[in-house]
């Protein structure tokens, strides 16, 4: 797990700046994703050349065979798979740093010129350094949460056309050095295929989270929107009847007038 140290130090910062969906889905990825590939994926995987047993004793006939059903190791899949997916975080994890520092050197200005008529204010985050996902960081947060939902669809795609989600405990081979049709049999294939499903299921669940997280930060701007437009409603009818009832108050005191 030590290789994992620094994405999983950057994604617990990312964390902080994340809506309540977006850190289950980094909890997802960390807990049942990271640590279940770090802990117990990598020795399952660990003998799966090695163990592999062939009925010919050619000379590189073994590698090719594997080299064909398994163009890509399944652990290396899952690690490029993780990596790409966590990459747009990261990118809005840099925004949002960026965007902190920005507003930082601004309210130190602002400390220390108080007496002039400085307009621009902080717009994202306050003073403790807690940002608000609003305007651009918003836009940002969004597109990464899209690509992060067609990154896991293409790798769920991409895993089931290399060598589907079924270890086969059979291969079958009759490619060169080998001189004949040549039967390979893969060790501990219930085990593997196991971990394989398991991996798929966290990408769906992923891909799920990514969506209702979408649907959440949908529902939110739309609250915040109806909040912001209900008071200027209320100012804006407010003067109307101020208005009715000075004309009232100035007629009925005509009306008092001119009866004395």
């Amino acid at each position: 797990m030590g290789e994992w140290g620094f994405l999983s130090s950057l994604l617990h910062k990312v964390q902080s700046h994340s809506t309540v969906v977006g850190k289950v889905w980094l909890s997802v990825l960390f807990i049942f994703r990271i640590m279940v590939l770090g802990a117990g994926a990598e020795k399952v995987w660990g003998d799966e050349q090695s163990k592999m047993i062939c009925n010919t004793k050619q000379p590189g006939c073994k590698n090719v065979c594997y080299d064909h059903a398994f163009p890509i190791s399944h652990i290396r899949f899952w690690v490029l798979q993780i990596i790409f997916v966590s990459t747009p975080t990261l990118i809005y994890l840099g925004h949002v740093i960026h965007v902190i520092h920005k507003e930082k050197k601004l309210r130190e200005y602002i400390q220390a010129h108080p007496s002039r008529g400085i307009v621009k204010v902080p717009k994202y985050s306050d003073e403790k350094g807690k940002v608000e996902i609003k305007g651009n960081l918003l836009g940002n947060y969004m597109t990464s949460i899209f690509f992060r939902i067609l990154l896991e669809i293409g790798f769920i795609v991409g895993q089931y056309y290399l060598y589907g989600f079924v270890m086969e405990p059979q291969i079958v081979c009759s490619r060169a050095p080998c001189p004949f049709t040549v039967e390979c049999f893969m060790s501990r294939p219930t085990e593997k295929t196991i971990f394989i499903i398991f991996m798929l299921v966290m990408s769906c669940v992923s891909v799920v989270l990514n969506v209702v997280e979408i649907f959440y930060l949908a529902c939110s701007r739309s609250a915040r929107r109806k909040s912001k437009t209900v008071p200027t409603t209320g100012i804006a009818i407010h003067p109307r009847f101020t208005t009715d009832s000075m004309m009232k108050n100035e007629k009925l005191g005509r009306h008092d007038s001119s009866t004395a």
